[in-house]
């Protein structure tokens, strides 16, 4: 695979290491945005987009309108159509490593839940109704990103010291440099600063492009939750921004 990554591995048991070579921030910031409010790619001043390049993943025109890898398989439920490891990684690893590091905000996450996610599906392909393939593992991304991050929350809780309040924090270490570099530091952060669940809601909806209903059906929440999670995430993000007006002058002394 040449667009962003490589994947080597199998199935079963055996992982294989997903690494990324080229992610840069196009394919970090891209997606659709939603009409209804201001989404987190509005809320950057141009300054602070000046690297970015709106897109929408319905203007993307493919070479043939034949149909091909698991869309066949969607398409016709046809068994014989199942792909197979080295196809599914073919075609969708650029797109759920991009989810991935979206949610987790740096790349060895973003790698692990990568390949979890690749496992999952390859364990559970054989059980998988045709319908929607890119849906299935967004809602598999999704959710193995939050359990990762309840999961970390309640180590953290067992773990804490007594004087906490006094430990000096630490140096930032090579994954945090690195995701600040290739990734806008205003966004991230402010998306870090978001709850997983609000952080996972916005960036479905105003970077995946999700709709309303997709994401109800990705999270497993009602509407109205959907609702509720958006709006209040994008409000969080805008407090956040405002609030350190200094991130965006670094970064528009940096472009």
């Amino acid at each position: 695979m040449d667009r962003g990554g490589r994947w080597a591995g199998s199935g079963g048991n055996n992982r294989g290491k997903f690494r990324v070579s080229d992610v840069d921030e196009l394919s970090i910031l891209g997606g659709r945005s939603n009409p209804e409010e201001p989404n987190i790619t509005m809320l950057l001043s141009p300054t602070k987009m000046s690297h970015a390049q709106e897109w929408r993943d319905d203007e993307w025109v493919e070479p043939s309108d034949e149909l091909h890898g698991t869309a066949v398989f969607d398409a016709t439920g046809d068994k014989a159509a199942m792909p197979s490891w080295d196809e599914l990684v073919r075609q969708h690893a650029d797109r759920v490593y991009r989810l991935a590091y979206r949610l987790s905000g740096n790349q060895h996450d973003a790698e692990d839940l990568t390949q979890e996610t690749f496992i999952r599906v390859f364990r559970s392909v054989q059980n998988y109704q045709p319908g929607t393939f890119e849906g299935w593992l967004h809602r598999i991304t999704t959710n193995l990103f939050l359990d990762m991050v309840r999961r970390r929350a309640r180590i953290r809780m067992e773990a804490l010291p007594e004087d906490y309040d006094r430990v000096p924090a630490d140096e930032p270490n090579p994954e945090q440099i690195y995701h600040d570099a290739r990734l806008g530091p205003d966004l991230q952060a402010a998306l870090d600063s978001l709850p997983p669940e609000f952080r996972a809601a916005v960036v479905l909806c105003d970077i995946e492009g999700l709709s309303y209903e997709e994401i109800g059906a990705t999270l497993g929440v009602k509407l109205g939750t959907v609702r509720s999670r958006i709006h209040r995430g994008r409000q969080a993000l805008r407090d956040y921004l405002a609030a350190h007006p200094e991130a965006g002058a670094v970064h528009a002394a940096s472009a």
